[in-house]
């Protein structure tokens, strides 16, 4: 299976659109917020089914997002959260400790537009940046995708513009 991950679009398709060509069309995408009332027209460059989670920028659209959403690919268990409202961009204490808390082998969350994967025990801790507007020091739009074979194993690969 192949998923996109992708967060921060903000308004902005052209790069989503750039990462679908490059990477291929995934099988799932999953998008952690800040959609600002696009979530059609993602679906529609997607093509594929999607995931989302509401950012801190959703609100003011009015959708229907929730604010966070666990979900399982095979019997891998993935928390999904845009982040504000655990504060990432100071400590990802709290959020990890959620992740854990509820037995998550992922937590993906956005917001910080910085490209992050990290181990802390069992759990991964994936960002995947901001697609259109990065803020990490060499500037560069990003996605992380996300590889898993019949076994469930699983292979990460940040990819850049």
């Amino acid at each position: 299976m192949k998923v996109m991950i992708v967060s921060d679009t903000h308004r902005v398709h052209g790069y989503l659109e750039r990462m679908i060509q490059l990477n291929g069309r995934p099988d799932l995408l999953i998008h952690l917020g800040d959609v600002e009332g696009c979530r059609e027209k993602i679906e529609q460059i997607a093509g594929c089914p999607v995931e989302m989670v509401c950012g801190n920028c959703d609100n003011a659209f009015l959708d229907d997002l929730p604010m966070e959403k666990v979900i399982y690919i095979g019997s891998i268990k993935i928390l999904l959260v845009h982040g504000h409202m655990w504060r990432v961009n100071f400590t990802l204490a709290g959020l990890v400790d959620y992740a854990k808390s509820i037995n998550a082998d992922y937590v993906m969350f956005g917001h910080t537009h910085k490209p992050l994967i990290e181990k802390d025990g069992g759990l991964t801790i994936i960002n995947p940046g901001s697609i259109s507007f990065p803020r990490q020091e060499d500037g560069r739009r990003s996605i992380v995708m996300m590889y898993i074979d019949e076994r469930e194993n699983v292979t990460l690969e940040p990819k850049y513009l």
